[in-house]
């Protein structure tokens, strides 16, 4: 199994920025992919997000050029560095990873974009 546990959610104005950060409990060079997706209130969940171990990322189009996605095997870590942050990017934001073809979530972290 796999546990993946978020952080560095919160409320930030408009324009703002928001770093969110995914560690997991064993080392990621063995999940593959990891990404992150959102769901806001009444709507489904979307990838944001993903990348492979061998950095190949994908966005969602809503979010290219704003968000870039990271990874560190060493420090088991998952990063999506969110720039110019709109309302519309309002949601709980997951970790995703796909373990021998399976897939774990963490427990989500809150993303409010408001002024």
């Amino acid at each position: 199994q796999v546990q993946l546990v978020e952080s560095g959610g919160g409320l930030v104005q408009p324009g703002g920025s928001l770093r969110l950060s995914c560690l997991a409990s064993k080392t990621i060079g063995t999940i593959n992919p990891m990404g992150w997706y959102r769901q806001a209130p009444g709507k489904q969940r979307e990838l944001v997000a993903d990348i492979t171990i061998g950095g190949r990322t994908k966005y969602a189009d809503s979010v290219k050029g704003r968000f870039t996605i990271s990874r560190d095997n060493a420090k088991m870590t998952v990063s999506l560095q969110m720039n110019s942050l709109k309302p519309e990017d309002t949601a709980v934001y997951y970790c995703n990873g796909r373990y021998v073809g399976i897939d774990y979530w963490g427990q989500g972290t809150q993303v409010t974009v408001s002024s």
